[in-house]
């Protein structure tokens, strides 16, 4: 299974995709979609509604996955937001995807195992979990990696590969055996 994540936004928007396959998810592609503040608003969500299009047809992605607008005080701040997830949706739609979307906080916490985390600590633990060794020019770029992340973990398949079955019952031990296996998917503080 392929997924797009998407960080809307409008002057920076971030685009991740990763694979999931036999329980090994892989980044595919990210990147982001850079517009100056002193580009017409209008201008802006073409690009990003042009760019998502074009990431879509390239990839192929099964799954799109976005995250939900923030309520600021600012709420010029929140409606242009809502127009960049606007366009990214649409994008999806007319590719006849299937979209859910997260709260920020929802996409930290399957992440990071807390709804409250920094962006830092979020860019670390998903290039932890995906291995990617350079860090992104911007920070959406792995937030948009968390979102697939998220997108992946919520279906499941994390819990199928943390238990273990005998005779058809859980094992208690599944997560201990899972961090054992998986030392380098553990963040030590």
């Amino acid at each position: 299974m392929r997924i797009i994540g998407i960080d809307p936004g409008t002057i920076i928007t971030g685009i991740g995709i990763i694979e999931c396959k036999n329980g090994k998810i892989t980044v595919i592609n990210f990147d982001t979609i850079n517009s100056k503040s002193t580009e017409h608003l209008s201008d802006r969500l073409k690009k990003i509604y042009d760019i998502c299009c074009k990431k879509i047809d390239e990839f192929e992605p099964d799954e799109f996955a976005i995250e939900t607008a923030f309520y600021s005080k600012n709420v010029q701040s929140t409606l242009k937001l809502g127009q960049a997830r606007g366009v990214a949706i649409i994008s999806a739609a007319n590719a006849k995807l299937k979209i859910t979307e997260y709260s920020p906080r929802e996409v930290k916490k399957s992440v990071t195992g807390n709804g409250a985390s920094s962006k830092e600590v979020v860019r670390q633990i998903v290039k932890r979990i995906l291995n990617i060794r350079e860090n992104p020019q911007f920070i959406d770029t792995t937030d948009a990696l968390a979102v697939a992340l998220c997108h992946y973990y919520s279906f499941g398949n994390i819990f199928k590969e943390f238990k273990t079955k005998r005779n058809g019952v859980s094992n208690k031990n599944g997560w201990k055996k899972f961090v054992e296996e998986n030392p380098d998917k553990i963040l030590n503080r």
